[in-house]
């Protein structure tokens, strides 16, 4: 019979099995919902001789628990609360074994169980804050639970029959598109080796991020007003996303146009074209880009600048006074610094767009990543054009070149800065210098001042100092740094241009065996199939420029699966050509990603069971499972203990659970990843010995060494190998180094054929 008892009147008992600290049991979630509902269930208590009056509860801790929890919060009061119990007497035994019946038979619902039973409950009411604060639970727990709720029908019956994982569902429940499930699911849903990671990544290709930069245009009023749908994923930190990228982008079109012809109209510019991005190089391929002339100094910018000169002149001769204290001399230093830096500024005479020139000319205007329009600072034309200053006929008290004369006073030099009233001659064509009577086409990037071209020695030496120039800013930007790298790997993977200015490489690795003749694995169809899988859209271009900055444009995440992708396939399969030794490297990333290689391979018939003798097979049957299951193939022939096994290490033979466990497991030792730590300690410790045994010999403690005898055991060349030393002959050949016969022997696919017969 169920009664009522005070709070109060309640104590835990030792036989409750429920021991978890408040954490993992969920109390104050728990104690949340019994705030809301009360409590809905009894508890089991029994009664205790003292004190008199007491009980204590043996099934229900999470439940007293809570409301101990809402007691400490001043919610209930303990002397009043009434909590509905069942009256149960028995020794310890009894109660301890019903507190776990009956905890054994809760059952937890499943996740779709948890949709369902939501979606049931709000039936149609937008109350869910009420209702998360009811269950203890968050609103983006309930909004996740109805999102699962309505994936597309065929996803959810997978989710309700455990046939998919909640992981899984959560990745096509990113968008609440049913098109894009299902478009997803149909492609996808039967590869088990796509993760939920990759699937959520194959939705978003068909969206658009509300951080993109035409959406941040745009704005999110305009879009939805034009019947835009915005997403968002509930189970990531991905924010919203777009369903009808093309609305927006057709928005952005709009105003970009409209702000292209308003400043086209303001400069006087011949054309304005708007571009739904940050990079030109793809819209400029077949358009001239125009030099500009450099603005000419003002008159007082002119005197500053000769002001400057004169007062450094004079710091000059003062920082010379050996006599000079330090304070003074610092103050000087300073002061000349910042003068430099002034100076510096004044020369640096931005460019400028003559009036007469407007009119030939256009530009871009562009969106930045916080989707502001920006026009672009170059000026393109349809046809070649060229842009020369016309030198202003030299005035009063000037001699031909603008230089004062000897009367002139110093006032006059501050003139020689600035260019008297500039007019400009505008050329259509190619650009030509003129030698004699030749007409001869110089590369403007190789001219000296006056036209000629550099020499070779003077151009080869500038190029690596601008090398180093761009090598010293790139270090500051390992953003940049980063999609350069990157870009090279795969482009230069691709085949299609080894000039990329970089030595970075990630060719393929130069395999013992050819792919031709390996045997079929899983791990090699996913490489494949994650291949096909990446975005490509960026190596459309015959240009590498363009494609560089169509990779630029990439998200992170297309990046990081290209890198992921570029790494993998770069592996060697082993140190050196006719080594077998494993890279420890290889074994520490084994280590660090915890891979469960027996997962990902199984030895078969052909790969492995097919290719050792018979004798290895019934050893290997004795290992996983005895004399009695080596015995029973003994007598059976090569190509049927193969059969057997292959049944037997895939999971397929009936056996016993802990032989079936046990091959399940087994691999042969070359598939294992060695252990990194392990085989650094040995090797230290072999370093050791090594150095000791060295000692010894060099002090000549090693009786097989006799410093006076002409027959020695160890030669000059073995003592000269302990040491270090390369071979007598002077060669750097060490363990590893393929020569160029090993190659042609690689290459060779009849010496290749041979080798794999004889394995």
């Amino acid at each position: 019979m169920i009664q009522s008892v005070k709070l109060s009147k309640l104590r835990l008992s030792a036989s409750n099995v429920r021991t978890a600290p408040d954490e993992t049991l969920q109390i104050e979630p728990f104690a949340a919902d019994l705030e809301a509902r009360g409590v809905l269930q009894n508890l089991l208590v029994t009664p205790v001789s003292r004190p008199r009056g007491m009980f204590e509860v043996f099934d229900g801790g999470r439940r007293w628990r809570a409301l101990n929890l809402l007691v400490e919060r001043g919610v209930i009061d303990p002397e009043k609360y009434e909590v509905p119990v069942r009256i149960m007497k028995g020794d310890d035994a009894e109660l301890t074994e019903t507190s776990l019946a009956v905890s054994f038979q809760h059952m937890k619902l499943s996740p779709a169980e948890e949709c369902r039973a939501f979606q049931h409950f709000l039936n149609g009411s937008t109350d869910i804050d009420g209702v998360a604060k009811r269950f203890g639970v968050t609103r983006r727990f309930i909004e996740g639970r109805l999102r699962l709720a309505d994936l597309a029908e065929p996803i959810f019956a997978k989710l309700a029959s455990g046939d998919l994982t909640l992981d899984m569902a959560k990745a096509y429940a990113s968008t609440s598109s049913h098109e894009a499930q299902l478009r997803v699911w149909s492609t996808y849903g039967s590869m088990s080796h796509y993760n939920a990671d990759a699937i959520r990544r194959v939705i978003a290709t068909d969206m658009m991020r509300a951080n993109d930069p035409v959406a941040l245009l745009v704005g999110v009023e305009a879009y939805e007003a034009a019947g835009g749908v915005v997403d968002r994923d509930l189970f990531s930190n991905d924010g919203e996303r777009w369903l009808q990228p093309d609305v927006a982008r057709s928005l952005a079109a709009t105003l970009m146009e409209a702000e292209a012809a308003r400043i086209g109209e303001e400069r006087g510019l011949a054309w304005i074209r708007p571009i739904a991005g940050h990079s030109t190089w793809d819209a400029a391929r077949n358009l001239h880009r125009i030099s500009l002339p450099e603005q000419p100094m003002t008159l007082e910018e002119a005197e500053r600048a000769e002001q400057i000169e004169k007062r450094m002149a004079e710091l000059h001769d003062e920082m010379q006074n050996e006599e000079l204290a330090d304070e003074a001399f610092t103050a000087l230093e300073t002061e000349n610094d910042r003068l430099a830096e002034e100076l510096e500024t004044l020369d640096r005479r931005p460019s400028f767009l003559p009036p007469e020139l407007a009119p030939r000319v256009g530009a871009f205007l562009t969106l930045s990543q916080s989707g502001t329009m920006v026009l672009d600072a170059t000026y393109y034309s349809e046809t070649p054009i060229r842009v020369t200053v016309v030198e202003p006929e030299p005035v009063d008290g000037d001699v031909e070149g603008g230089q004062a004369n000897d009367e002139s006073d110093d006032g006059d030099a501050a003139s020689d800065r600035v260019i008297q009233a500039p007019t400009f001659r505008i050329e259509e064509g190619a650009t030509t210098a003129t030698t004699g009577n030749n007409d001869k086409v110089v590369d403007p990037d190789n001219a000296a001042p006056g036209g000629k071209a550099l020499s070779q020695v003077l151009s080869d030496q500038l190029a690596m100092q601008r090398r180093d120039v761009l090598g010293a800013a790139l270090i500051a930007s390992p953003g940049l740094a980063l999609d350069y790298m990157l870009f090279a790997m795969v482009d230069g993977r691709r085949g299609a241009s080894s000039n990329d200015g970089t030595t970075i490489r990630a060719d393929r690795p130069q395999d013992p065996i050819l792919l031709s003749n390996m045997p079929a694995s899983r791990a090699r169809d996913y490489l494949c199939e994650v291949h096909d899988g990446l975005d490509a859209s960026w190596t459309e271009s015959n240009d590498q420029v363009v494609r560089f900055e169509a990779f630029r444009a990439l998200g992170d995440e297309v990046k990081s699966a290209w890198l992921a992708y570029i790494v993998a396939t770069s592996l060697e399969a082993k140190i050196a050509y006719g080594s077998n030794r494993q890279n420890p490297l290889h074994g520490r990333l084994a280590n660090i990603l915890d891979i469960d290689v027996a997962s990902w391979w199984r030895p078969t018939s052909e790969n492995f069971f097919d290719r050792v003798s018979k004798g290895s097979l019934i050893s290997l049957l004795h290992e996983v499972g005895g004399p009695a299951l080596s015995s029973r193939h003994a007598t059976e022939k090569k190509p049927e203990v193969s059969a057997s096994c292959q049944k037997l290490f895939g999971g397929d033979a009936i056996v016993e659970p802990e032989i079936k466990e046990a091959a399940l497991k087994w691999l042969p030792t070359a598939m294992c990843f060695t252990n990194p730590v392990t085989n650094a300690e040995a090797e230290a410790e072999d370093a050791d010995e090594q150095q000791g045994n060295l000692a010894d010999l060099i002090e000549g403690e090693d009786d097989q060494i006799d410093p006076d005898a002409g027959n020695s055991e160890i030669g000059g060349d073995d003592l000269a190998a302990l040491i270090g030393d390369g071979p007598e002959d002077g060669s750097e050949h060490r363990e590893g180094d393929v020569d160029a016969g090993q190659l042609e022997h690689h290459n060779d696919d009849a010496v290749t054929d041979e080798i794999v017969a004889a394995e």
